[in-house]
């Protein structure tokens, strides 16, 4: 199959320091990518200024990216928090203070909100919230540095199976006005996977895929959010499994995807390999967007790192940014 030209980031010197490969597919490979046979062309991010020296600028295939970020957190005890929405409280721990805000929700005497979380198959929790008094009300869930936003149903109810980041799992669950519940789980087999989040706010575009065992994109073995999941195959050692979490039909929602996979219980040794990608939309195109990772080993380590970038002009919408060591791959040893 023929490729268009995909090409590294501008900002060479910083894709060298951070060792971020970066390359950009334009609208029609990146319609082709997610069937059967395509795939992304690796380029190694240190030939990043000879290839965009190398190239005429009239050619309309080449889409220059500028103005990365990238950091990694020194405390991972602390979370940024997006700095423009006002309906996410900060909150450090079970006990923080959830202040109330202005031209929040009413006031309901005698609203009880309660929280369970039980622990379930695959180091997951299925988390509920009754709170009767709340019907169709958005709320951010809280876990270890990890937030989403949901929405309650029409009886003020919420229930979802959550991938745990750590064996004593606190849940918040926390509205606008500061009320909200808190749910803990024991969750025993936690060791036995490693986790990969991608967070981010609002509709940036940003998807997690993973690809196990030499997989190609589009072949059983690639796994994002479009693809078939399968629970069992995560359980039995078999597959990983992408969850993704959060409400999109909300405003500016706070959207998180996690893959799992069984590395401690893997009979096959082999690499999976991790890569975060971007869509350029009309949403997004123009705009500087922001993410952050989370990587939890089966050994209970959190790292953490932000990503900020600049995606193209909206003339490039269709295309895809794609960075190939924002998250390290997973190297599973077999058991």
């Amino acid at each position: 199959m023929q490729y268009v030209k995909e090409i590294v980031t501008g900002v060479g010197t910083l894709a060298i320091a951070v060792g971020i490969g970066f390359v950009m597919q334009n609208s029609e490979s990146a319609k082709s990518r997610y069937g059967d046979q395509a795939q992304p062309v690796p380029i190694d991010a240190q030939d990043a200024s000879q290839e965009i020296s190398g190239v005429s600028a009239s050619a309309d295939i080449m889409l220059q990216v500028q103005e990365i970020e990238l950091t990694s957190a020194s405390d991972i005890t602390s979370v940024p928090m997006p700095k423009t929405d006002t309906d996410i409280q900060r909150v450090a721990a079970p006990t923080a203070d959830l202040a109330p805000e202005a031209d929040s929700l009413p006031v309901v005497d005698e609203c009880e909100m309660v929280a369970t979380a039980t622990p379930v198959a695959g180091a997951m929790v299925t988390l509920t919230l009754d709170a009767a008094c709340v019907p169709n009300e958005r709320l951010t869930v809280h876990h270890n540095g990890m937030m989403f936003t949901e929405t309650t149903d029409a009886t003020g109810s919420l229930s979802m199976t959550v991938p745990a980041l750590t064996d004593q799992a606190v849940f918040i669950m926390a509205f606008s006005n500061g009320d909200g519940a808190v749910a803990q789980a024991t969750v025993t087999d936690i060791a036995q996977y490693d986790r990969v989040a991608l967070q981010w706010r609002g509709r940036a575009g940003f998807e997690l895929h993973a690809r196990e065992f030499g997989a190609d994109y589009g072949q059983s073995g690639h796994l994002w959010s479009g693809s078939a999941q399968n629970i069992d195959g995560l359980t039995s050692g078999d597959n990983g499994l992408l969850t993704r979490l959060g409400d999109t039909q909300s405003t500016e929602p706070l959207m998180v995807e996690i893959y799992t996979f069984p590395s401690h219980m893997s009979a096959r040794p082999g690499v999976i390999d991790m890569t975060v990608e971007a869509e350029v939309t009309a949403s997004n195109c123009g705009l500087e967007i922001e993410a952050q990772s989370l990587e939890v080993s089966a050994g209970g380590q959190l790292k953490t790192q932000n990503l900020t970038l600049s995606v193209p002009d909206c003339d490039a919408v269709g295309s895809f940014l794609v960075l190939n060591n924002l998250v390290g791959d997973l190297k599973v040893a077999g058991n």
